[in-house]
């Protein structure tokens, strides 16, 4: 009986670990570029209830003000590019003087590129070529 009862709580167990696991973000390592070799970040993704949008927070740490940079630039720009679509721009992401910055957004893709440009204009119609971070996302 004794064993019958660890039986049935570990399989318990393993459904909550399942089921809640399932709910979990998944946490993707921004590459730094060149223009910024010392940035890190991450991008937290995580599938909405009903599997319709993606929830993404980025979180960046060591990223240089973006009028520090040579040359210098007066924005860093949040950019997702769907697999198969054009890049939207996400809205700015302030950096701190301490380096850091975050910005939360919501997409209805599942597979994507999070791209952190520098930019003259908060609200260019493309990306520059002056990325800093990137990232795949896959949810």
């Amino acid at each position: 009986m004794k064993r019958k009862t660890q039986y049935v709580l570990a399989l318990a167990a393993l459904a909550v670990l399942a089921i809640g696991g399932s709910a979990w973000a998944k946490v993707y390592t921004f590459q730094a570029t060149p223009l910024t070799p010392g940035a890190t970040g991450n991008v937290d993704a995580k599938t909405d209830k009903t599997g319709g949008n993606t929830n993404v927070t980025i979180s960046v740490d060591h990223l240089a003000r973006p009028t520090l940079l040579s040359p210098a630039a007066n924005e860093y720009v949040v950019w997702i590019e769907p697999q198969d679509g054009s890049p939207q721009n996400q809205g700015v992401l302030r950096v701190g003087d301490n380096e850091k910055g975050d910005l939360k957004m919501t997409t209805t893709a599942s597979k994507f590129r999070v791209i952190v440009t520098a930019e003259n204009d908060q609200h260019p119609k493309a990306p520059s070529n002056r990325v800093v971070l990137q990232t795949e996302v896959q949810e």
